[in-house]
């Protein structure tokens, strides 16, 4: 049985959008020559692997089991291409990254400017949301993610740092007073996300402690929060790197600073649990790694 590599690819893109004719023009092909090739790599493995009606796409239970199958194949396929070349490596094909929709604008796409200036023969799909995100089912090779690294599924990689503070604006301050203790915070008007209204804290001496605040803005979205401090709204929970310019210029200061907000968070690159990734996902996350090393608001000792 002799299986074509551009097949398996269109057989995965297939399952990732749901779409023959559109997974075909990525490719390259006609819906039709798509569809042919569809057909032969059925009649290859002996089995069918989609259901295809006029307006759906979808995996048959023997397709669910093979698509497993075609990434590692193609995984491999792009491995042992990447060993027969030079020491450098010369990446080529599509990377596709996933990450939060903040961080991603800020951090991710002038580091992946600078990784396709390096490797021009390679192409970026960057997905940048706030809502859950799906790698596998999606297709997508990796996703940059903050706090923990979730599915045991997965593989991860501690990359950075995301601490977070209690922040807020002098103007604010000056007309409230400063926190210095915790329990204060019942005093001051905090700024809600999402409805989130229990802290979780670490002390100075170490104990930890659910906390709970109130305030009168509540918003879903973490720039809304940074320009309600900004306008002196109130206090209010931040990733460093969300702040870090406004602590440099003094329009956001830290408040109970010798306090921990917890669970801590770091930066993990994730990926599917690959034996071994593609040459592109593998250089990435080094080259990623390095780059955040040279951000200060990405590493636990920051300055402010």
């Amino acid at each position: 049985m002799t299986l074509d590599p551009k097949s398996l690819e269109l057989f995965v893109r297939i399952a990732t959008i749901g779409a023959i004719g559109k997974a075909g023009t990525e490719l390259g092909f006609s819906r039709t020559a798509a569809t042919e090739r569809l057909q032969e790599l059925e009649t290859t493995v002996g089995t069918q692997l989609l259901h295809r009606t006029t307006r759906t796409v979808s995996l048959t239970a023997d397709g669910e089991a093979f698509l497993i199958h075609a990434r590692r194949i193609l995984s491999d396929i792009d491995e042992a291409l990447s060993e027969l070349q030079d020491q450098t490596p010369r990446l080529s094909g599509q990377l596709r990254i996933a990450s939060s929709a903040s961080f991603g604008r800020k951090f991710l796409v002038p580091i992946v400017a600078k990784f396709m200036e390096l490797y021009p023969k390679l192409s970026v799909q960057l997905h940048l949301s706030d809502t859950p995100f799906d790698i596998v089912k999606n297709g997508y090779d990796l996703s940059i993610r903050l706090g923990s690294p979730g599915s045991s599924n997965l593989k991860s990689r501690h990359i950075g740092e995301s601490q977070r503070i209690f922040a807020a604006a002098p103007s604010y301050l000056e007309k409230h007073g400063a926190p210095t203790e915790l329990d204060e915070l019942r005093k001051h008007n905090c700024i809600i996300r999402s409805d989130i209204r229990t802290w979780q804290t670490r002390r100075p001496n170490g104990k930890n402690e659910d906390f709970r605040v109130s305030g009168n803005f509540d918003t879903n979205l973490a720039e809304a929060v940074t320009e309600a401090l900004l306008a002196g709204v109130g206090i209010a929970r931040k990733c460093k790197w969300e702040v870090a310019e406004y602590l440099e210029t003094g329009e956001l200061v830290r408040v109970l600073d010798d306090h921990t907000v917890m669970p801590q968070w770091g930066i993990f690159a994730v990926r599917p649990g690959l034996r071994k990734p593609p040459a592109r996902v593998s250089s990435f996350i080094d080259f990623i790694e390095q780059e955040f090393k040279k951000i200060p608001a990405l590493t636990k000792t920051i300055s402010c």
